[in-house]
């Protein structure tokens, strides 16, 4: 997608508190804020660096020496925009903006930025619209320019003693209460969309893993989809399904979702909750790892932890592909390789160049087979779309003709199970 609009010159800074004992390795983290820079097409990251805090100021976040000697660095390299790689209080952010005469985003900011011009289905547009109002709403310190012609159609005007910010916060509101009730039915039509996939007895397998692990080039080597596929942070936001047609015959859909990255800001985890439930749908689990990453058990742990999260339970079957070999040389890239061929359900894998794609690929009927049970049912008469569909699926075993309907002894899974109780 081209963008017509100005390049920004932009400077990535990492605050890193001595005193916070969970914060992540500095230079690594660093270089995920540059990434997720560079993810934003009109922004050019002109220099990036890891600020050592002894202790956070609450005004200005930063000690005035450090400010002074940033702020010269920011008009010598003409700044015109900071980009925080943590979080930034309203506060500290105005202040900030004055002291340097640059526009600032913390990482919330910048990630809905990417968010906004990522999204593409109408759900994907309307939670990064809400997400970004219920941020904004919490910085509504000075007027918001942007709320000025959003204002101007919502039909009221200020009351008397009603201040500006109070205005913004209930425009805000009254956006948000739209938003949700749009949302609303986009979801509603989505879970109709599922209910007619629970009809259909295929296998779900959802991608899931780290932003920029590889998920979308797999999907694309596996689909033959054009989902697009860049080295970039979030290069995909919605889930997108294709069927496909595994080397022994058995079809499947896969489903392609967005990345997960670590300390996700709350708001976009509520606001994305919706678009990771189909991960909850999901029969197989594949979680695609670069594990050409410096921080690759970092990653996977964060991807553990949002998946637990969202409530995908425990004992739900997972494969762990370890993506990017290619870039491992020598022997890292061998043990790699050792490692993944000794331990059950781990692969190592190229979705570049298509390296170990084949016993990926044949691992995967294996363990959709799921052991199958007993079972006795009691259908009405009216039930007649439930028995086709049991019948369809070939798990009858018995059926006895009673005066109010039928009583059945199915054979089957737990899948095929869950896929009834939907019907």
């Amino acid at each position: 997608m081209e963008h017509d609009r100005p390049i920004t010159r932009a400077w990535v800074l990492h605050p890193d508190l001595k005193s916070d004992q969970s914060r992540r390795a500095a230079e690594p983290a660093l270089e995920e804020g540059v990434s997720l820079a560079a993810a934003l097409p009109d922004l050019q990251v002109v220099g990036a660096d890891v600020v050592r805090l002894p202790r956070l100021h609450p005004g200005k976040l930063f000690g005035k020496g450090k400010i002074a000697e940033l702020k010269q660095i920011f008009h010598d390299n003409e700044i015109e925009l900071v980009l925080i790689d943590g979080p930034v209080t309203p506060v500290q952010q105005r202040n900030l903006e004055n002291e340097w005469g640059v526009k600032l985003l913390d990482r919330t900011g910048l990630i809905l930025e990417i968010f906004s011009d990522r999204a593409r289905t109408s759900e994907g547009v309307l939670q990064v619209e809400m997400a970004a109002l219920s941020y904004q709403r919490t910085r509504l310190v000075r007027a918001w320019t942007h709320l000025e012609r959003q204002r101007g159609g919502l039909g009221f005007v200020g009351g008397p003693g009603e201040t500006q910010i109070e205005a913004d916060r209930r425009a805000i509101d009254e956006q948000l209460n739209r938003l949700r009730k749009q949302l609303a039915k986009v979801v509603k039509t989505r879970e109709l969309h599922r209910a007619s996939r629970a009809k259909v007895p295929f296998p779900i397998v959802a991608l899931v893993g780290y932003t920029n692990a590889g998920k979308s080039t797999l999907f694309n080597y596996l689909t033959g989809a054009k989902v697009f596929a860049k080295d970039m942070l979030f290069a995909t936001l919605d889930p997108t399904m294709r069927k496909i047609v595994l080397p022994t015959g058995d079809e499947i859909i896969m489903s392609d979702t967005v990345g997960f990255i670590s300390d996700l800001p709350t708001e976009l985890v509520a606001a994305f909750r919706a678009t990771l439930e189909e991960v909850l749908d999901a029969d197989l689990i594949i979680h695609v790892r670069d594990i050409s990453h410096a921080q690759t058990e970092e990653q996977a742990a964060d991807v553990h932890a949002i998946l637990q999260s969202l409530g995908v339970a425990e004992e739900a079957p997972i494969i762990e592909v370890w993506n990017k070999v290619d870039l491992l040389e020598g022997d890292a890239g061998d043990a790699v390789r050792t490692q993944a061929a000794r331990t059950d359900d781990l692969f190592a894998i190229s979705a570049l160049t298509g390296e170990g794609l084949d016993a990926l690929l044949a691992a995967i009927p294996d363990k959709l087979k799921d052991p199958r049970h007993t079972e006795n049912l009691s259908l009405d008469f009216a039930d007649g779309r439930k028995r086709a569909w049991l019948f369809e699926q070939g798990v009858v075993t018995d059926e006895v003709q009673t005066e109010t309907g039928y009583d059945l002894t199915v054979f089957w899974t737990q899948i095929q199970k869950e896929r009834f109780a939907q019907l």
